[in-house]
């Protein structure tokens, strides 16, 4: 299902109107502060003029905000603390960076929970769930969610402002959640408290996240009365980036709702409205928005090109919803031009941005595990060498100035000649690693020349061979007079023959693939999974991610190849597998090439296979030294088999 813009969390929406009075206001506050006296009037002053940039220049207002930062720490003045980490938290929210933003969020929350501000925590709570939210971690997120809910819940004054942008969030929570009837019911909440309050940007945030809950539950008619009404109240509030929102959603609902006409009205006003604040995060979905309105009129050419520049940009800032957004259209775009195939590359482009994402909050998660890893690491280093800098302490108050001297004398000539030892001992064995791998490359590479001279024997002599005999027996079979048996004879030499030449064509294949040479490593190995797969002998699935955009070398392609090739005749011949799965991933920023083979077998024992001495074997791991590459094993009995190969390209 396609999706729609979602606003900001709730504690970060916005009135972005700057009236003229405002404009003035900050003139006057930028001439006032290069005068003023370094104390927390000041502070207080810097982040007034902070707020004002912030809903227009991020950059101006993180400077403003740095300037504040400064003089409070200079004047070790707590007074600003709180704020001083919301705003930056804020700002790195903005600009995508997690961890700077969830850090700042954790010391402002905890400078709420020292001061016992119940409401000044609830903000926090809501400020660390909406991070959550926006960085794709509802299960996060819900923590931070209910902790606030809890303390609206226990609020003996029930008439806070806040509460619009804490209900507003626990909707975008329960949305990323999918459950969209609870999504629903806090939107609506939020919408109340915030004209309760005249808190229009909560309600324009509000009533923006309905609409898209609406759609989620295919209630397009609502989703498109919840953008009418945001509409008109960014309008009246001069609210250009609510404005541009509503406009953008308001043209992907018309168009899943088939009004040509709305779409075409809603894009025109979004080309002039998107000129008046060319939010760069905004830019490719309004290039989704212009391609439905060309879709409608049947201009797909214009479609692609609005398309194309989207995905460029979406690409440059990272922003892979919009990039799934785009990659939709696209497809939607190939299908109604009749061009199937392009339409299901556009829908595996989609579906890898989609893996892509998943890996990433995997990643994610992983180095939160990571970093806490380190930060016991350090703290067990430290205490190590507390300890090691004490005995040494006391070991040299009974040491005798002369003894020490001699001893240390005798100990660094010792060390240095065991060192000496160690290089020669080092130099000699990394001589000897390159004259085996020199070797292994000259009997690899050989390998390969001869596989394709036979490979080019069998196909071209005596395949043609095969295929004159055919012809001929064929040609003879008109002009012959036969009994049934011998028609019957005849006809099964026939077939015998074309298995014969199918046999060789599979062994040339096998020998030297065309399709390696001609199209890659990626088509290469997605057609021996798949042509292994068909044959029925065991199931194979291929998966790769970027594998279709990387330049490998041919001779490291087809190393790889036969890698592959002999781990999964491998998995055929001794694992007794049901399935396999075969893994290629290149990551163009690490330049390296991860391969993963899988089998549900019978599994290897560890100690054999490292005496083992079998061809395999000893196949797989001259190549994997000879591309440098590391290979790891994971395997127990009755458990399968995973292989594990890292090769730098």
């Amino acid at each position: 299902m396609r999706k729609l813009v979602v606003c900001l969390a709730g504690f970060l929406s916005v009135i972005t109107h700057v009236s003229a009075q405002a404009s003035s206001d900050k003139d006057s506050l930028l001439q006032r502060v290069t005068t003023a006296m370094e104390d927390t009037a000041k502070i207080r002053l810097l982040l007034t003029i902070q707020k004002l940039y912030s809903q227009s220049n991020f950059d101006s207002s993180f400077h403003y905000l740095n300037l504040a930062n400064e003089l409070a720490q200079k004047l070790k003045s707590d007074k600003f603390a709180y704020a001083i980490n919301n705003k930056f938290s804020i700002y790195y929210y903005f600009n995508n960076d997690y961890y700077k933003s969830i850090d700042y969020a954790l010391k402002a929350k905890e400078i709420a929970e020292k001061q016992r501000d119940m409401i000044l925590l609830a903000r926090m709570y809501n400020n660390i769930a909406g991070i959550h939210n926006h960085f794709n971690r509802p299960k996060n997120a819900i923590e931070y969610t209910l902790r606030c809910l809890d303390i609206i819940e226990k609020a003996t004054d029930k008439d806070s402002t806040d509460f619009a942008s804490f209900n507003i969030t626990a909707s975008e929570t329960y949305g990323n959640l999918r459950q969209f009837d609870k999504a629903v019911f806090f939107a609506r909440k939020g919408i109340e408290y915030g004209k309760k309050f005249d808190d229009a940007g909560s309600v324009m945030n509000g009533l923006n996240n309905l609409s898209v809950f609406y759609a989620q539950l295919n209630k397009l008619d609502s989703a498109v009365a919840a953008n009418k009404e945001q509409l008109q109240l960014a309008k009246d509030y001069q609210s250009v980036v609510y404005i541009n929102y509503a406009l953008i959603n308001l043209c992907y609902n018309n168009f899943r709702n088939g009004d040509a006409k709305a779409v075409e009205k809603y894009a025109g006003e979004l080309k002039q409205s998107i000129q008046e604040f060319p939010d760069k995060q905004l830019s490719a979905e309004a290039n989704v928005a212009f391609a439905f309105d060309f879709i409608c009129r049947k201009k797909y050419s214009e479609a692609r090109a609005e398309l194309e520049k989207g995905i460029e940009t979406a690409k440059a800032m990272n922003n892979v919803i919009s990039l799934e957004n785009l990659y939709n259209a696209f497809t939607t775009v190939c299908y109604l031009q009749g061009n199937i195939k392009e339409a299901e590359l556009y829908t595996y482009k989609r579906d890898s941005v989609v893996s892509e994402r998943n890996l990433a909050d995997l990643n994610l998660y992983t180095r939160d595990l990571e970093t806490k890893y380190e930060t016991e690491k350090k703290e067990a280093r430290i205490q190590l060498q507390q300890t090691e800098l004490r005995q040494r302490r006391n070991l040299n108050y009974f040491l005798i100035a002369g003894s020490a001297a001699l001893l240390l004398i005798f100990l660094l000539s010792y060390r240095n000649y065991r060192n000496r030892q160690k290089l020669q001992q080092l130099r000699i064995a990394e001589l000897e690693t390159e004259k085996q791998l020199t070797a292994t490359e000259a009997v690899l590479k050989g390998e390969e020349q001869e596989r394709t001279r036979l490979a080019k024997d069998l196909h071209d002599g005596l395949g043609g061979m095969l295929s004159g005999i055919k012809y001929s027996f064929s040609s003879m079979k008109a002009n012959l007079v036969m009994t049934p048996e011998n028609m019957h004879t005849f006809e099964r030499n026939i077939d015998m023959l074309d298995s014969s030449i199918r046999e060789m064509r599979r062994v040339a294949h096998n020998m030297m693939p065309e399709i390696l040479v001609k199209y890659g490593l990626d088509a290469a190995l997605r057609e021996f999974c798949g042509e292994i797969d068909r044959s029925g002998v065991l199931r194979v699935a291929y998966q790769s991610i970027d594998m279709d955009t990387a330049a490998i070398e041919q001779t490291t392609a087809v190393t790889v190849y036969r890698i592959v090739q002999e781990l999964v005749n491998n998995a055929i011949r001794h694992a007794g597998a049901e399935n396999v799965l075969v893994q290629a991933h290149i990551s163009p920023q690490e330049k390296l090439l991860t391969l993963t083979v899988e089998d549900d077998g019978k599994g290897l024992d560890m100690a054999q296979l490292k005496q083992s001495s079998g061809m395999g074997w000893s196949n797989i791991q001259h190549r994997v030294e000879f591309l440098k590459g590391k290979i790891d094993i994971n395997s127990d009995k009755g458990k399968g088999t995973s292989v594990l190969i890292e090769i730098t390209i």
